[in-house]
């Protein structure tokens, strides 16, 4: 049976005419005539049997049908020319991953190792994406992904490789020779909006007392947080594995105990089948876990 996938011309003069409101606007970026894009709208209205823009004189506006297909028409464009520009600058014989990662790791981890993965595999391009929340992997275009155990992993297979461990840290000049218990009440707290009740939780765990531990400032990345505490702004929850570097050189110090509770456990997370990827994803994941047994001084 024959798919009814409107024709690219469509699609571009579409989502063109979406993003600006306005046909002739639309035309100048696709070198055609107002005319053309018109035409083009006009076709793809036909095929799906409904009106896409409601048109006030030389001006038109997406109506809701519009406005929710020009969403999906963007981002399928876009993944399409990203897929295609992938092909083109992959050397003949090599093979391309695309792994989802949890921004913080990516950067303060993964990528600063990646020097020794393209060292031992020249032929694999290794693509990654920052995604903070979890998704339904198959159809999103990723080979795998790098996160915590989650619900959306369901029916994937996954990979334990390491437990998210949150250690107290702060600049070395906020610290004075008064008992460390009391600075961490008195130093202004740094909190990561995704784990909005960690301070309650070291608290309770570690018997420290904290007048207010919902007090301070709040951003959304470990990176943001940590770039926070670098700047001595105050104290934050951070994974020790992130900031590993700055500890044993005193960029950083934590006189205070690790959480046992406020931890995670990160997996690589693998669909069911792989395909054409497989071989690759295996190199990929055999170099991951060496690496996650190799010492930070080391990486």
């Amino acid at each position: 049976m024959r798919r009814k996938i409107p024709s690219s011309a469509s699609l571009q003069a579409f989502d063109a005419a979406a993003r600006h409101g306005n046909f002739a606007r639309a035309a100048e970026e696709l070198s055609l005539t107002e005319g053309a894009i018109s035409r083009q709208i006009a076709r793809l209205e036909a095929l799906l049997n409904c009106k896409l823009f409601d048109r006030m004189g030389s001006r038109v506006k997406l109506n809701p049908v519009g406005a929710c297909y020009a969403h999906h028409v963007h981002e399928t464009l876009e993944r399409l020319e990203r897929d295609t520009q992938y092909i083109m600058g992959m050397p003949e014989g090599s093979k391309n991953l695309d792994i989802a990662v949890l921004p913080t790791f990516s950067s303060r981890w993964l990528i600063p190792r990646l020097n020794s993965f393209n060292s031992l595999f020249p032929d694999i391009t290794l693509n990654i994406a920052a995604r903070t929340d979890p998704f339904i992997l198959p159809g999103s275009g990723f080979d795998a992904v790098i996160h915590f155990e989650h619900s959306a992993w369901a029916g994937m297979r996954m990979l334990f490789l390491f437990q998210e461990k949150l250690l107290p840290v702060c600049h070395p000049a906020l610290l004075t020779d008064s008992d460390v218990n009391q600075q961490l009440n008195e130093l202004p707290r740094i909190h990561r909006r995704q784990n909005p009740d960690a301070w309650h939780h070291y608290a309770r765990e570690s018997g420290i007392h904290l007048d207010n531990p919902a007090q301070g400032v709040w951003y959304d990345l470990h990176e943001m947080v940590i770039a926070a505490v670098m700047a001595g702004q105050g104290i934050a929850l951070v994974p020790r594995m992130y900031i590993e570097n700055e500890l044993s050189c005193g960029m950083l110090v934590s006189p205070w105990p690790a959480s046992d509770s406020l931890s995670k456990k990160f997996c690589l997370v693998k669909p069911t089948e792989t395909g054409i990827n497989e071989v690759a994803l295996e190199s990929f994941e055999r170099w991951l876990l060496a690496e996650m047994n190799t010492p930070a001084s080391t990486a």
